[in-house]
């Protein structure tokens, strides 16, 4: 595992202060916590922490001679290069130019492991993400949940955390039965029965297509049992070719799951039941006009946990979507036992989010142990003409569309260029064009250029694997790759902390910006200086190494030729 260069800066300067005060240079207080953080402008060196700031109050003196003090007891490391203080009383570190080019062969010397950090020390989270209603193909915006999802996943197994990707099926309620009942029409009607279609039904062609495909497989079976029972039957059967197809989309997406965990379950097993009972003897639940009320003191109204069966007659579709989560929280966190549990929902569901923590509250389990991660949607476009969807009406993109047509590492790469929490505008055109304009290409091109690099060295008589001088790799360009290949650790840990997992996506392009720079600066294979060869392509290798991590994070290929 990798130590964080940003985390030993804070020991040191924990440390400085610790021996400073020793000294009478500072005077006695609480050690705060030391935020190190990487400066925005380059000539302020490689990390700053502002902490003499917060400390001035506390030692009555000005930030500047806080900084100035510590620095003066700052304790002595092969990486520090440079101490100064900035500004108001930031401590400004920068990197030693020796120790730098070292680490090039730590780097190579941790192959596969390079990157990974102990962040999490083992703790089990489970990720809960796509989850899309199993009544029909996955969509662009399904998508997106997939792709926030399985890199947050990969982030944080590399950081340390025991990892459990799960598939929440909603196999309960009323979307069931509207499920099977548009399948019964659409089935008779490829039989040659007359049978209406009901009003809220699924409308796209994908329950047509089904539709035959049943008839063909078994006949008029369906005509002739009761009608409420085909109609559950077709349902059922229509739900897992719905998951079957989307575990082949999510697969060739590169996304696998762990659990499939069906909805259905929480009801058939009991626990919802204990967990009503549970709740109403702590007081938390309600009955008025025929309804279950959640009631909490986190919410500023009531929340209805089933509904009235003047309303809804069918018992199995009473519960609301309140009544499964609070049921899926106590088997995530005590059944199942994990440390933490991640939902990854779309922004339309913000208003369930307290309602959930509540939920877990109520139910005496740490609301901070639920965490919710709401994504805004996308909009598809083709140039600048947009693609329209929606679902209910048959007109979508699916994601076997989306993949046919430009391919699994466009969509994972593209989909993770902004925030969670932004718009993100895909365009399809963009997504396949072999130029600098679209990132994925351009970053997948820096891989492939440095394979090829290695190819041409090794058909000049180097060998690319022999270790070099790295000391010789002093140059401007060949320091700023370095500096920016040892980011990845702490890429790693913003991902998996922040819940960012865009980061990754940034840091390729940034990665692959300084690679192109040093290409350009440094001629790598010269017969007439075979030391300072053998340390670039040492570099070289590293590099490689480096920016095959961090698109393997993100779950996007990186070719050897393009």
């Amino acid at each position: 595992m990798t130590q964080l260069v940003r985390d030993q800066i804070a020991s040191l300067i924990q440390e400085g202060i610790t021996r400073a005060q020793e000294a009478g240079q500072l005077p006695p207080f609480q050690m705060p916590t030391v935020a190190v953080e990487r400066p925005r402008q380059e000539e302020h060196g490689d990390y700053g922490s502002p902490v003499c700031l917060q400390l001035a109050g506390d030692a009555k003196m000005a930030p500047r001679a806080i900084a100035t003090r510590i620095a003066d007891h700052l304790p002595d490391a092969p990486f520090i290069g440079q101490v100064e203080i900035a500004g108001p009383g930031y401590i400004n570190i920068t990197l030693d130019s020796a120790w730098l080019a070292a680490q090039v062969d730590t780097i190579l010397a941790l192959g596969q492991r390079w990157g990974n950090i102990d962040l999490g020390q083992g703790q089990r989270v489970q990720v809960e993400f796509v989850s899309a209603n199993p009544t029909g193909p996955i969509t662009v915006g399904s998508t997106r949940n997939a792709v926030i999802g399985d890199t947050l996943s990969s982030a944080l197994e590399a950081a340390g955390f025991e990892v459990e990707r799960e598939y929440y099926v909603n196999d309960a309620g009323s979307q069931v039965r509207k499920f099977g009942e548009s399948l019964y029409a659409r089935y008779a009607s490829a039989l040659g029965q007359d049978e209406p279609f009901p009003e809220d039904g699924y409308h796209g062609d994908y329950v047509v297509e089904m539709s035959r495909e049943i008839a063909d497989q078994h006949g008029d079976r369906y005509l002739h049992i009761d009608r409420q029972e085909a109609i559950r039957a077709l349902g059922e059967l229509g739900i897992e070719r719905v998951l079957e197809q989307a575990r082949e989309d999510l697969a060739a997406l590169r996304v696998v799951f762990d659990t499939w965990f069906h909805e259905r379950t929480l009801y058939e097993s009991g626990l919802f039941d204990r967990m009503l009972e549970k709740l109403r003897n702590d007081g938390y639940i309600t009955e008025r006009d025929g309804a279950v009320w959640f009631t909490s003191p986190d919410l500023e109204d009531d929340a209805v946990v089933v509904r009235s069966a003047e309303i809804i007659p069918n018992p199995d579709e009473r519960p609301t979507y309140l009544a499964s989560d609070v049921a899926y929280a106590w088997n995530k966190l005590v059944d199942r036992d994990f440390d933490r549990a991640i939902y990854v929902w779309g922004a339309d569901h913000h208003g369930d989010v307290p309602r959930v923590k509540a939920a877990a509250s109520a139910l005496g389990l740490d609301p901070d142990r639920v965490e919710i991660i709401l994504y805004q949607m996308v909009n598809l476009k083709r140039g600048d003409e947009p693609v329209r969807m929606s679902k209910r009406a048959g007109e979508f993109v699916t994601l076997r569309e989306l993949i046919d047509e430009v391919g699994p590492d466009p969509i994972r790469f593209l989909l993770l260029t902004r925030t969670v929490d932004a718009t993100i505008d895909f365009d399809l055109d963009l997504a396949v064009e072999e130029s600098e304009k679209n990132p994925v290409y351009y970053v997948q091109y820096a891989h492939a250029r440095i394979c090829s690099m290695l190819r041409y060295a090794e058909e000049q008589g180097w060998d690319p694997g022999q270790p070099g001088d790295v000391s010789l790799l002093t140059h401007e360009s060949e320091q700023a790759l370095i500096r920016k290949m040892l980011e990845l650790p702490e890429v790693v840990a913003h991902a998996a902390e922040q819940r960012a997992p865009h980061r990754f996506t940034f840091y390729t392009k940034e990665l692959a910006s300084d690679f192109h720079a040093f290409y350009r600066d440094c001629r790598v294979v010269a017969a007439e200086a075979p030391e300072r060869t053998r340390a670039r392509l040492t570099l070289v290798r590293a590099a490689q190494l480096t920016l095959a991590q961090a698109l393997h994070l993100l779950g996007v290929s990186a070719p050897e030729r393009m």
